[in-house]
């Protein structure tokens, strides 16, 4: 059934995965490469699985929405088809930019890869979506982003506007599948179209547990796309992932995520941005920290700077008082609403405490009346056990990997 889901206008095949869970090496030569290390083998990711799509490329005209973390046997994705003689017209980028150093929110500008000479062009600034022009005289477009599992990293808003426009247009669209770092498991609220926004566009759980090219599925297979067009859509396999595997990414995916840490903290932690505390941004910890200057116990402080990527951060230069999470054992790195109830009981002006973007990150307007009418995380989980149940039936329709259930 997971076939039929593919429109194979390509005419290649799914890369079969083994099930055997990933041992995790330091090199990440070996993660892209898929050398084998100790008694297993290493993830192969979907960019170097090379007899599957090159000679669907030979003769083609290749756009790529790629950025700093679509690397391939050490080598940039574009640098590396070049050198195989593929024709690349055109690069997209998404938030953070084509070489992922702008800050969350920044706006991105068109202009030339000064390496390969090709046109760049920006899908987070005035465009967000390729229109005809962007298309004109392009085959192909492949997608190799690596993302990290959540609703709200806009990777994924990015992938799903050049889905309709190659949909719209005509193009073939390939996804260069990559594993997910908080793939195995589900959590959170399922958002509410109301809520619909850059960073929430699918009616998906928080912590959605798929790879992008599930994903894709999924937004192609529910009909997500405007008009309930349909993308000509192909997803290369990895090889050796399954959603029990543990994947250590070789390059940070954005740069506010510099380690495991931050990525398995992100899902809890991005609700801050929706409040007046600071998760670390602008100090070399973000998405570790959790503090605000009047927070009452003032045992650890750190102090946001402008860095690069977080140019002003939040309570930019004001000591901040909070908790460190780079060394506290008893957090589990998953999806938990501990801090955020935490931090909002020791609010002293508690209506001041969340702004309007806490409902576009939640999905929903319930989680932020839920936590002022002060309800515990456990009734909180519990008012969206229904729709994650409901959720889970349709995610595996689209699974291309062994489950972690």
């Amino acid at each position: 059934m997971k076939n039929s889901l593919i429109i194979c206008i390509l005419g290649f095949f799914l890369i079969q995965c083994n099930s055997s869970k990933s041992s995790i090496s330091d090199s990440p030569t070996n993660k892209a490469t898929g050398k084998m290390v100790g008694e297993n083998k290493e993830i192969v990711v979907g960019a170097a699985q090379f007899d599957a799509y090159l000679p669907l490329l030979k003769g083609k005209n290749v756009a790529m929405v790629v950025n700093q973390t679509s690397v391939v046997e050490d080598k940039h994705i574009v640098d590396w088809l070049l050198e195989k003689k593929i024709s690349i017209k055109k690069i997209f980028a998404p938030e953070h930019g084509f070489r992922g150093t702008a800050d969350a929110g920044e706006k991105v500008q068109n202009g030339t890869d000064e390496k390969t000479g090709i046109p760049l062009i920006s899908l987070y600034g005035k465009d967000h979506k390729p229109n005809a022009e962007h298309l004109q005289g392009i085959d192909i477009v492949i997608f190799d982003i690596q993302d990290v599992g959540t609703r709200f990293y806009t990777y994924i808003s990015t992938m799903h506007y050049v889905m309709e426009a190659c949909a719209e247009l005509g193009k073939a669209f390939i996804v260069f599948d990559r594993p997910n770092p908080n793939g195995d498991f589900v959590d959170g609220f399922v958002l509410d179209t109301k809520y619909q926004s850059f960073v929430g566009m699918h009616p998906i759980p928080v912590v959605h547990g798929l790879t992008i090219g599930e994903l894709a599925l999924m937004i192609n297979g529910e009909g997500w796309l405007a008009n309930k067009v349909k993308c000509k859509l192909e997803v290369v396999k990895c090889l050796n992932y399954t959603h029990k595997s543990q994947y250590s990414l070789p390059i940070k995916p954005s740069p506010n995520l510099p380690n495991d840490r931050a990525i398995y903290l992100y899902p809890s932690l991005c609700f801050f941005e929706g409040t007046i505390v600071s998760i670390g941004r602008g100090t070399d910890s973000p998405f570790q920290l959790v503090g605000y200057p009047d927070y009452p116990e003032k045992s650890f402080s750190f102090t946001p700077k402008s860095t690069e990527g977080a140019k002003n951060p939040m309570l930019k230069d004001q000591i901040c008082y909070g908790i460190d999470l780079r060394t506290n054992q008893d957090w589990q790195y998953r999806f938990s609403l501990r801090e955020l109830i935490r931090f909002y009981q020791s609010a002293p002006n508690k209506s001041k405490f969340f702004n309007d973007f806490i409902n576009r990150l939640a999905g929903t307007d319930r989680l932020r009346k839920m936590i002022e009418e002060g309800k515990s995380e456990e009734q909180i989980r519990a008012s969206w056990s229904q729709e994650l149940a409901d959720y889970k039936i349709k995610r595996k329709k689209y699974l291309l990997y062994e489950d972690f259930e």
